[in-house]
């Protein structure tokens, strides 16, 4: 009972409270139970200023040293030696401490494991049972905190606003229709009066709820997966297999045009005072090869017209001048290059580095 107070060290006992470095501890005069002494120490560190963690306990833990607290009385000082005494030499023969249960073992191995896998030990454990639930559920991703404000009622969005920062609170509340948003804010006037054990049911609803849900196989979702591909097929081969979409799924080809991101919709998607960044970063022999090849298509040339308009002047002619000199260039090399463009304009979106326009402008 005693090492469970804390997975640390304790905060420095007072002098008075610590045996004398060569002298051994003087008996006690008191005959304390396991129990009894943890709440000993636990007295002696609040009195101190030093208060361990003791909400990361389990609850019957916290419910059992309330009770300790209740009981005792009054130590005397060589009770008081001792317990420290026994307590210090405990802690200093731990050399390696675990989380204690399978809660706490995910919690260390977050990250580590892969998700389907917690997840399943989730389930079996019935871990969302343990804890508080709302830490969790505080930690999940944007998209389905907005799924479950979108479905559940009113009442159970209102009280999960409440429960989670005011900043992670407004954000989600930005990504809901105005209707749905105004309909929340006005159930959280209403919240008032919710006791804190149905603010704990509905935590571990939603966390059960949540943890039922199955892992996917893949991050993105089959949306982004095939434009992502079609980002990097040859234009022949992108023009088809859209057309083929078209036929076979129209509302899934559209989604899929909305993800995808070509040579030709820099114009669109890219401010101009991006450019200069971005051709910085391309090699002018690619630069020059794909902006050759780019005289293909109307759509490609105005892309190429835009990008030598916003570079710089010097560069700008230097690359009109190497573009008239290399002629036609090769079609597999042409999509080459503007694939690299292209490649090097997701990566700086990937990295923070870049905003794209919306498309609805």
């Amino acid at each position: 009972m005693l090492p469970a107070i804390g997975a640390k060290a304790p905060a420095k006992l007072p002098a008075e409270a610590r045996p004398a470095a060569m002298a051994p501890p003087p008996a006690p005069r008191m005959r304390l139970s396991r129990r009894q002494k943890a709440a000993v120490i636990v007295r002696l560190l609040l009195s101190e200023g030093a208060p361990p963690p003791l909400g990361d306990l389990p609850e019957e833990i916290q419910a059992d040293l309330t009770t300790q607290f209740g009981e005792l009385r009054s130590i005397d000082r060589d009770t008081l030696a001792g317990v420290v005494s026994e307590f210090v030499a405990e802690m200093e023969s731990i050399g390696l401490t675990f989380p204690g249960g399978i809660e706490g073992a995910l919690g260390l191995l977050d990250g580590h494991i892969s998700a389907a896998t917690a997840a399943r030990l989730r389930r079996e454990a019935g871990v969302a049972a343990r804890g508080d639930p709302w830490e969790r559920i505080a930690g999940l991703a944007q998209e389905r905190l907005v799924k479950v404000l979108e479905e559940e009622s009113t009442e159970v969005g209102a009280v999960l606003l409440s429960k989670l920062e005011v900043s992670q609170a407004a954000q989600l509340l930005g990504q809901l229709p105005g209707d749905r948003a105004r309909a929340l804010s006005y159930a959280i006037s209403r919240t008032g009066k919710v006791q804190p054990a149905t603010v704990r049911r509905i935590g571990l609803s939603l966390a059960a709820q949540l943890d039922a849900e199955p892992i996917s196989a893949f991050e993105a979702g089959p949306v982004q997966r095939v434009g992502a591909i079609l980002n990097y097929s040859r234009a022949a081969t992108r023009d088809e297999v859209l057309e083929g979409l078209d036929e076979t799924d129209a509302a899934f080809a559209a989604e899929v045009r909305k993800a995808i991101f070509t040579f030709a919709n820099v114009p669109a998607r890219i401010t101009p005072r991006d450019i200069p960044r971005i051709v910085r970063s391309i090699e002018q022999p690619v630069l020059v090869v794909a902006l050759a090849h780019a005289a293909t298509t109307e759509e490609m040339a105005k892309a190429r017209d835009f990008l030598l308009e916003n570079m710089s002047k010097r560069m700008a002619d230097a690359i009109r001048e190497e573009i008239a000199e290399a002629g036609t260039v090769r079609a597999e090399d042409g999509e080459e290059a503007m694939n690299t463009l292209v490649g090097e304009i997701r990566r700086m979106v990937e990295a923070g580095e870049l905003l794209l326009v919306a498309e609805d402008g």
